[in-house]
């Protein structure tokens, strides 16, 4: 136990023969129960699990998926499995041994002390981050997070993607773990949903963990256009349950209002270049007609956006407790 919670420790596997066993020898001892998901690797991932002392011992469950589901479901796995044998907190570190078992108090004490349903690790702000996060991942990280913070509400949350977690039972609770998106937007899409639930999320800052010996398996083009996509459906999902279903806000009206000025500024400018390139001059009511357009439009995304801010940011709280890296403390 730490500081008298139950912990879980979900870990999503898949393909990781040679990095799991350092990821269960290096679990500090206060995790009551690491959960391994094993997520149809194609090597020997479950066979080292089933070969470890702390399988042994129990202080491991092992979780193996029939079919593959992705990372994403199968940390769902995973926190089913915590949500259902009640444990007070879960937290999720990858199978490749990327987040650091130093930083895990400083990840579980704002949502011990109840300052947050969810925290998050953020490698973002730390000095380092530029220099050891490959360059590719830290533009399509920091671009991500940019419009994660739009989509979901949470305009204090960088480091969209870290997967450096800890979330509380109500959370546990809350959340539809089969309805949750199942490959790498997976934290993406599970802030839109904590966020229509009234969850309060807070950024950790974390140290980035890189060459131990992981292999990523992400294609960084394909992902930012996938989780891209997934985000617009996610936006518009969210303004619909959060404004409109669950409780009513005017800052739909203003969203409507920002799309509709852009798209009529999009369909005068086609008119405006067009007109220009065929008759060498541009009649002034279609310049008048786009400029109006364009400052409704972008003016109206602006205040929806503030007013948005404002209605989410009690779910932001600051991080009043800033000790980043502890010790590991014995179990209690």
């Amino acid at each position: 136990m730490y500081r008298h919670q139950r912990i879980a420790v979900v870990v999503p596997a898949y393909n990781e023969e040679t990095q799991i066993a350092r990821v269960i020898d290096t679990m500090p001892d206060f995790v009551d129960l690491v959960v391994i998901v094993n997520d149809r690797s194609r090597d020997r991932t479950a066979e080292v699990v089933r070969a470890h002392a702390r399988f042994a011992s129990g202080g491991v469950h092992l979780i193996d998926h029939a079919v593959n589901q992705g990372v994403g479901g199968a940390i769902a796995s995973g926190y089913k499995h915590a949500r259902d044998h009640d444990f007070d907190v879960a937290v999720v570190m990858a199978g490749d041994g990327q987040m650091d078992p130093d930083d895990l108090p400083a990840i579980l004490d704002p949502v011990i002390d109840d300052q947050a349903d969810y925290t998050k690790g953020n490698r973002l702000v730390t000095g380092e981050a530029f220099r050891k996060i490959p360059k590719i991942r830290f533009f399509g990280n920091s671009v991500l997070s940019l419009f994660t913070k739009i989509a979901s509400g949470y305009w204090h949350v960088a480091d969209s993607q870290t997967g450096y977690t800890a979330i509380n039972r109500r959370a546990l609770q809350s959340i539809d773990w089969d309805a949750m998106y199942k490959r790498y937007g997976q934290p993406n899409d599970l802030l839109v949903r904590l966020n229509v639930a009234n969850m309060r999320v807070v950024d950790v800052p974390i140290e980035p963990v890189y060459n131990v010996g992981e292999k990523s398996g992400i294609k960084i083009r394909k992902v930012i256009f996938t989780i891209g996509s997934l985000l617009v459906r996610l936006f518009f999902w969210r303004l619909k349950e959060k404004y409109v279903i669950r409780n009513f806000h005017p800052l739909v009206f203003f969203y409507a209002f920002g799309f509709f000025g852009l798209l009529m500024s999009v369909a005068f400018f086609v008119r405006l270049v067009v007109l220009w390139v065929s008759q060498g001059s541009v009649p002034e009511i279609t310049f008048i007609a786009w400029l109006f357009t364009f400052s409704i439009g972008f003016n109206s995304l602006f205040f929806a956006m503030w007013f948005d801010y404002e209605a989410n940011k009690h779910l932001n709280p600051p991080l009043t407790h800033r000790d980043v890296r502890r010790p590991a403390l014995p179990r209690e």
